[in-house]
């Protein structure tokens, strides 16, 4: 059949099959050597659907000819795949990204709730690691696994919680540490007991999945500023109701708590 009659039939724009054909990706069956008419076959359908539909997806052409050139099915689901989850994690990034901007173009209503607690020192049952900003996430997931298999079957003595260094956002890497507050804190692989010293936090609840929780980072360390209080010492985290509480991220509540101390009033 004609490049023409082809394309009524793969939904493709001549065009579109010719940038294929000049790329390698689908060979017509036959070029006229006079007119430079192209034909094709039947057979050749599913082929150029398949193409089309992988470059929707963003494939690169060198992945696209590769995918092709696999004889093996299992091969070719798995390169495949591998593509599909470059994109998930890009989709996911973009959603956190538009969340964020969602909420910092919501106009600030006052409504921000921050209480100004107390702490007095305990002991929890931790694992703590020098850790890059971009490692936080898988960090967080192996090292609170371990947590919960070596304090399983003590009684829990409130949610589990993270201590994260200022150097973990100001430089890129710093000391994070999570821990669950247990009666009698094991020592086993990476857990040990951890030493929490007593302070005054300011305190409040990001609701929700945490794509937008450096919105309220942003708006408590405001607060912090406007009521004349200091940083000092490590941030807080209360997973009050995380993702092995509830998998809807919607119900998640997380406590931020922001070390502080009082400045000492201006003379005069």
């Amino acid at each position: 059949m004609t490049i023409g009659e082809f394309a009524q039939l793969t939904h493709l724009s001549v065009r579109t099959l010719r940038r294929y054909h000049e790329s390698g990706l689908l060979e017509p069956a036959s070029v006229d050597p006079v007119s430079g008419y192209r034909c094709y076959t039947g057979d050749q359908i599913p082929t150029a659907q398949v193409i089309h539909r992988l470059r929707e997806l963003d494939v690169p052409l060198a992945a696209v000819a590769k995918i092709l050139a696999t004889e093996d099915a299992a091969e070719r689901a798995d390169l495949v795949g591998d593509h599909l989850q470059r994109l998930e994690a890009e989709l996911d990034r973009t959603r956190a990204a538009v969340t964020s901007l969602r909420n910092l173009l919501r106009p600030d209503d006052g409504g921000l709730q921050v209480e100004l607690r107390p702490v007095a020192a305990r002991t929890v049952a931790g694992v703590e690691d020098d850790v890059g900003y971009e490692e936080v996430f898988s960090w967080y997931d192996a090292a609170m696994a371990e947590l919960d298999a070596a304090v399983a079957g003590l009684p829990a003595l409130g949610p589990p919680g993270g201590c994260y260094a200022n150097e973990l956002f100001t430089r890129g890497r710093g000391t994070a540490m999570v821990y669950r507050p247990v009666a009698n804190p094991p020592t086993r692989g990476r857990v040990r007991p951890v030493g929490l010293p007593a302070g005054e936090l300011a305190v409040v609840v990001h609701p929700g999945p945490h794509d937008d929780i450096d919105v309220t980072y942003g708006r408590l360390g405001a607060w912090v500023v406007d009521n004349a209080l200091s940083v000092d010492g490590p941030v807080h985290e209360t997973y009050l109701v995380g993702p092995r509480d509830n998998p809807d991220p919607t119900a998640w509540r997380t406590e931020i708590g922001w070390p502080v101390f009082r400045l000492a009033p201006t003379p005069g």
